[in-house]
């Protein structure tokens, strides 16, 4: 078709069009630029001598159009609107079930802002694409060459205006009226979408008039009904004058002087300037050329456009010093609507279009070869078809705006089938449905067409009519109508990546998982049982599960039986694996090493050198490191580096997971290795003065929880024996308790258990401040606070869970209904909220202190209660000295020797005491000669017992030992005695 031709026979409609401008608008005015504008872009593109395909991203038409264009024209040299740096990736395609996208990743950037990290960039590929026949044809052709020309994935980010001002980029509306449903939705995450042909108005209130004198609910309704089956049977001219026609409305109708459209220009720029460096380079005749774009960008009017176009004007910037790693990963339907804003089933209906046009025109189209089981067949290779005659342009153009749609008699059939097929469907999805429903569809479909003025249903119509005629008010099953017919119509095919084409992480892993004989490539869930006792190669096929389910996302690989914790190892195991259905999270792990413990060391390093990295993070990291890659190399390191984040820490929000994870791995070394490692007896000295340091600060604070107070006194306690061998002072922490002095009723009670377990204040004196809480009415609505900080003082001094018992109950035993009731709840809610993690502990020590069977209740006393008998004559032995427990030990000579050889009294000790020796005659007990031969022993038994008054003085007990007065002054110790002999 010659230039001449084409423009003598567009003048004819520049009259036509200028005729009707005047009779619209009365007269010339903008009208009439913009109709004669959009001729001269139709003009300018079909005269330019390499030859434009206007396409539109997945557009069954478009690819019927192109797969016609390619066998008739055989192009030598194909330029494709696709990023350039992905251009090694195509021929992977053949490895693949489409669809699949093409993806250019970073994880670490430089010369972009950090927060944007992770760069990602897709470029989605189905079956019913112009591109991908393109491609499809240039591979398995040969001597056709293939040119990627559009902005590299590096400069699509130094393009991005995410840092300006919201424009009327944003303001283009999302079709859909609903979320997708799908997890598929989501394969491509939070990639930046390149689409070929992104055909769309930019202007809001184009749009929404199109929508609304179309009858149509969403734009991808609009271009199925009035563009997709119109171009679905017209000739190659017709299709690209239509395209180019649309591509130049939207741009003019445009908002100007955007961001976006500053953005599009420079693509354009791009593109036409990489086409001409190739065409110079290799000699190439433009008439043997394609170039395939988007119609938005065919009818560009920047000064590059075109062979002849200006090239002095634009420079293509440098890439940053980025590095991408390139690789294609699992695509789906749902997944493309989400990423590109358009409506819920519009691509199934487009691929469903697909399949109806190659059966209806017969067009054979390109399939890689070796893709998906197919096999290219013969026909592929017939001879070119014969272009069409070159007519008017005009005149096609004009016949086709004009010409209505027909609905033939293959239209009706598949109405029919569609009505037979949803209501089979909706019966097996619950509903209850009948023949006379399918007639009801089919007719109210036509009836919807027909109120819509079309001639004949689409499948929008025909869904809006299932849901009419078959959905109830209620929707008995998992699937409403909406869904079903989306299903129906195709539902949302998901992609896959071949093993071929996998990075070489994502090989490894399924070849390390070999053993487990399950086709872990597939979508869905299988179930992997591992005995290693029977099968020891199957332990390192748990190595890498367990190293999966801590990089994957969730899902990926979740284990039913068995778990790994430090110094534990199952020896059986059941997995359920989803390697398939998460295939895209696995590939992208390629980007990141070449072995997941690679990237397992890569991440955990990025964790603990992070800015916001804590000690509990380096602590996890430590753990991770030791649990899943059993390095003690890595472990050492991080735990030096620990050390460093401890010490720079300011705040305490951290000290309960730092407690946790020192006491874990504490408990690991010292049952797996002969010392300890240098960096954790480091951590545990540095911990114990830094937390020296915080603590009465902490108690002061107001944003310092008494669950982190009390994990700091935690880690002070429980650490305190190593602490002190390795140097450290215990005075520094009397002096840090000694200073803090809280106001908040939780850390006060924590305060006063901090002091018991330093000596400071004694068993009694706690209780007496207990039962002046209770005694005072103004104290009594905040006592549930303290109880509160009773039970976090568990965690640093377990050994007063029964003081906090006794509280508790003396609160219940105590107080009237009408004080007890209304702080109840805070009770409750308080321990619940704060203190879970404690409430075993409390409930354990209740269980052990109360009576187990009712009937005991009524004649049991709580120890706390037990009446204190003083010594007297009547309880006295001979001389009136010998007290209540100086006949204890006598009585039971094997629980006296029992005792004597735990605490060393290997002498002969006992002889002095039964021949009557310093005591008394035959009223000395043997006890009281072993508390008085080993003083230390007493004064160890008096601390235990709470007895740290002035015990020893003389008190006129004559020649009364010290063990004698210890008995008789303090008579519960004789009944603690009695206890534990009772136990014996």
């Amino acid at each position: 078709m010659s230039g001449d031709r084409e423009s003598t026979s567009f003048g004819a409609l520049r009259g036509q069009l200028q005729e009707a401008a005047a009779a619209f608008a009365g007269g010339p005015d903008a009208l009439e630029g913009i109709l004669l504008g959009l001729v001269d872009d139709v003009d300018r593109a079909v005269r330019e001598p390499l030859e434009i395909f206007p396409v539109c991203h997945h557009s069954p038409a478009s690819a019927v159009a192109m797969a016609r264009r390619l066998r008739a024209k055989q192009p030598r040299v194909v330029y494709l609107e696709l990023c350039e740096d992905m251009a090694p990736l195509l021929t992977e395609l053949r490895n693949c079930r489409l669809p699949v996208a093409v993806q250019a990743f970073a994880g670490d950037v430089d010369g972009f802002p950090k927060e944007w990290a992770p760069l990602s960039v897709v470029a989605p590929v189905t079956e019913a694409s112009a591109e991908y026949q393109a491609i499809a044809y240039v591979l398995d052709t040969p001597g056709v060459e293939l040119v990627l020309v559009d902005r590299s994935s590096d400069h699509v980010f130094q393009w991005d205006r995410r840092d300006e001002q919201p424009d009327e980029r944003d303001e283009q509306p999302q079709e859909g009226t609903e979320p997708p449903r799908e997890a598929e939705a989501a394969l491509h995450g939070e990639a930046v979408g390149v689409e070929i042909g992104d055909l769309r108005p930019r202007f809001a209130e184009l749009e929404e008039h199109l929508l609304r004198h179309g009858r149509v609910r969403h734009w991808s309704e609009w271009w199925h009904q009035y563009v997709e089956v119109p171009l679905g049977d017209s000739d190659h001219d017709t299709y690209r004058q239509v395209m180019f026609l649309i591509g130049s409305l939207f741009r003019r109708l445009a908002p100007g002087e955007g961001s976006r459209l500053r953005v599009d220009e420079d693509r354009e720029r791009y593109m036409w300037t990489r086409i001409r460096e190739h065409l110079a380079a290799s000699g190439a005749d433009p008439a043997d050329c394609l170039y395939v774009c988007g119609a938005f960008h065919a009818a560009s009017r920047v000064a590059e456009f075109g062979v002849r176009g200006d090239s002095g004007t634009f420079t293509v910037s440098p890439r940053t010093a980025t590095a991408w790693q390139y690789g294609l990963i699992p695509s789906s339907h749902a997944a493309i609507e989400a990423q590109f804003g358009l409506a819920a089933g519009s691509v199934s209906i487009a691929a469903t279009e697909w399949a109806k046009s190659l059966k209806r025109t017969r067009v054979r189209p390109y399939v890689l070869e070796g893709q998906a089981g197919k096999r290219k067949s013969a026909a592929r290779k017939a001879a070119a078809v014969s272009a069409p005659p070159a007519g008017a342009a005009a005149a096609r153009l004009s016949g086709f705006l004009r010409r209505p749609p027909v609905l033939d008699a293959l239209d009706e059939a598949e109405l029919l089938g569609w009505s037979v097929d949803i209501v089979r469907a909706a019966r097996r999805s619950g509903y209850l449905a009948s023949t006379a429903d399918a007639v009801a569809v089919f007719e109210t479909s036509i009836l919807l067409a027909g109120m819509r003025d079309r001639a004949k249903p689409t499948p929008y119509d025909f869904q809006d009519a299932a849901v009419t005629c078959i959905e109830k008010d209620v929707v008995p099953g998992r699937r409403d109508v909406r869904r079903l017919v989306e299903i129906m119509m195709g539902g949302d095919r998901i992609g896959q990546v071949g093993y071929e084409s996998l990075p070489p992480l994502a090989r490894d892993v399924h070849d390390r998982l070999e053993p487990l004989g399950l086709r872990l490539q597939q979508r869905g869930v299988r179930r992997a049982l591992l005995d290693m006792a029977s099968r020891p190669e199957l332990r390192a096929c748990s190595d890498v599960l367990w190293m999966l389910r801590r990089l994957m996302p969730h899902g990926a690989a979740r284990p039913i039986m068995g778990e790994r914790r430090l110094g534990e190892r199952s020896v059986q195991e059941s997995w359920d694996l989803a390697l398939g259905t998460h295939q895209r999270a696995l590939i992208e792990l390629g980007y990141e090493g070449v072995s997941i413990e690679q990237v397992l060391e890569q991440r955990l390093r990025r964790a603990a050198y992070g800015p916001g990295a804590t000690a509990a993070t380096v602590l996890a990291a430590v753990e991770d490191a030791t649990l899943y890659l059993g390095s003690r190399r890595l472990a050492d390191e991080l735990g030096t580096h620990a050390l460093k984040v401890l010490a720079a820490e300011r705040g305490v929000d951290g000290a309960p997971e730092v407690l946790r994870r020192v006491r874990a791995l504490l408990a690991y070394y010292r049952t797996s290795e002969p010392v300890l490692p240098s960096w954790i007896e480091s951590f545990v000295k540095s911990g114990y003065a830094h937390y020296c340091t915080l603590l009465p600060t902490a108690f002061r604070d107001e944003d310092a929880t008494v669950g982190q107070v009390a994990a700091m006194l935690g880690f002070l306690f429980s650490m305190e024996g190593l602490a002190l061998s390795l140097g450290c002072d215990r005075t520094q922490l009397e002096l840090a308790v000694g200073q803090s002095h809280p106001e908040d009723p939780s850390k006060t009670a924590l305060l006063w258990a901090a002091q018991v377990q330093l000596g400071t204040l004694s068993r009694g004196e706690l209780r007496s401040r207990c039962d002046a809480l209770l005694a005072n009415p103004l104290v009594v609505p905040a006592y549930p606070r303290y109880l509160s900080g009773f039970v976090h003082a568990l965690e640093p001094v377990p050994g007063l869970a029964d003081v906090v018992v006794e509280a508790v109950s003396n609160a219940f035993g105590r107080l009237p209904d009408a004080v007890l009731l209304p702080w109840l709840p805070l009770l409750i809610t308080t321990l619940r909220s704060s203190a879970a993690e404690l409430a075993p502990l409390l409930i354990r020590e209740a269980g052990r202190i109360f009576p187990g069977r009712l009937a005991a209740l009524d004649a049991w006393v709580p120890p706390w209660r037990t009446p204190t008998i003083a010594p007297g004559p009547g309880r006295a032995g001979p001389g009136g000295r010998a007290p209540r427990g100086a006949a204890l030990l006598p009585a039971h000579p094997a629980t006296c020797d029992g005792v004597a050889e735990l605490l060393g009294c290997t002498e002969d000790w006992a002889d002095a005491g039964r021949s009557g020796g310093d005591t008394g005659g035959s009223g000395a007990a043997s006890g009281v000669a072993l508390l008085t031969a080993y003083p230390a022993a007493c004064d160890a038994l008096a601390g235990l017992l709470g007895c740290d008054e002035g015990w020893a003085s003389d008190d006129g007990a004559g020649s009364a030992t010290r063990g004698a007065v210890l008995m008789a002054r303090h008579p519960q110790a004789a009944a603690a005695w009695e206890a534990v002999l009772a136990r014996a």
